[in-house]
């Protein structure tokens, strides 16, 4: 199951328990919550539509220096 089926699922089950409520605040709630997991199905769908790969940039010269740090002697005694 895909993440904009189970976000369609939890949609559906909030949706339910709103038809089942009683208190029209409650109610309200559960529907706006409910729509909220529909928008999230959505979104779940057009993210696996991209097919985006990140790549590190090469470091640059300047970087590469100043990424070395020079390691105090020990003393020896």
């Amino acid at each position: 199951m895909t993440a904009a089926d189970e976000y369609r699922v939890k949609a559906a089950q909030l949706n339910a328990r709103a038809r089942a409520e009683t208190n029209p605040a409650v109610r309200a709630d559960l529907e706006a919550l409910a729509l909220s997991y529909v928008r999230l199905a959505r979104q779940a769908e057009r993210n696996s539509l991209n097919n985006v790969v990140y790549e590190t940039p090469p470091a640059r010269a300047d970087q590469q220096q100043q990424q070395q740090q020079i390691q105090p002697k020990k003393d020896e005694t």
